[in-house]
């Protein structure tokens, strides 16, 4: 029996209410705050491991290498706390988000609840290993995805699924590219007019387009692991980032894309005041 119209307006109506809570809107800005400072650390260890600072430290240039920075640093557990406590706000909010799409076409609609919940599993996900890390614990996120493409590669048609997911994360690369180039991105926070404006904007593209660059070669990562059954090849964003040393002139490209990652976290900080929630 499907849901009356009555239980369905008093559900949105519940979920709208959550959505626009001043506290539940202060959490999530807070969590595009600390999804900046994850994406200064991301940044700088990937310009660190270009500079062959980081080729020796086994520094990780992902989320799972930039909490680890925070767990070691001076008052870095009670930094964690609040990474936690933000990102899942911010997770909460695009569940609300998601299950509040009010759109009359139903391949658009899907598609934007799609794009919904997928935010909201990146920030759980971050928030749930800024929690492991906040107790004490250590997370790989290399070893993690790798251990995850072995799995789905062992499993039936584990080939295809693996090429589907690198095709889908190669996907997302290119919308974040799109979105920076086309600077679509602004629809979802208040510009400012004049120099600041023009500064947020450009931190923006700078960084909407270096994050699709690394997203992308996650999931080029992801078919080669499929193509060559090679699971080592899958190993997440600080794989990626790393990917990119091999190529000509690496070292430059690492450290432009690690400069671009430096400026979508700034861009973040940015929005964390400027976002429309």
């Amino acid at each position: 029996m499907s849901p009356s119209p009555l239980s369905r307006s008093s559900a949105s109506s519940i979920a709208s209410q959550a959505k626009n809570s001043p506290i539940l809107s202060m959490l999530a800005r807070t969590g595009y705050a600390v999804n900046g400072i994850l994406h200064l650390l991301i940044g700088g260890i990937a310009i660190g491991v270009a500079s062959g600072a980081g080729a020796g430290s086994g520094g990780e240039a992902d989320q799972s290498g930039a909490l680890g920075a925070l767990a070691s640093a001076p008052g870095g557990v009670f930094v964690l706390w609040v990474v936690f406590v933000g990102l899942a706000a911010l997770g909460i909010w695009q569940l609300l988000s998601a299950a509040l799409v009010r759109e009359p076409d139903a391949t658009k609609r899907a598609a934007h609840v799609a794009g919904e919940l997928g935010k909201a599993v990146a920030y759980l996900a971050i928030a749930v290993t800024a929690f492991t890390f906040a107790r004490g614990g250590s997370s790989n996120s290399a070893s993690s995805t790798s251990s995850f493409s072995a799995t789905l590669l062992a499993s039936p048609g584990g080939v295809f699924l693996l090429v589907v997911l690198g095709l889908g994360v190669l996907a997302i690369g290119v919308v974040f590219v799109v979105r920076g180039v086309r600077k679509s991105f602004t629809e979802h926070i208040r510009v400012p007019a004049g120099t600041a404006g023009k500064a947020v904007v450009g931190l923006g593209v700078a960084g909407y387009v270096a994050k699709g660059i690394a997203v992308g070669v996650v999931g080029i990562l992801f078919i080669v692991a499929a193509a060559t059954t090679n699971t080592s090849q899958a190993t997440g964003l600080d794989g990626a980032l790393k990917a990119l040393l091999g190529l000509p002139f690496g070292v430059v490209i690492l450290v432009v894309v690690g400069l671009g990652v430096i400026a979508y976290g700034l861009y973040c900080f940015a929005r964390a005041r400027l976002a429309k929630l």
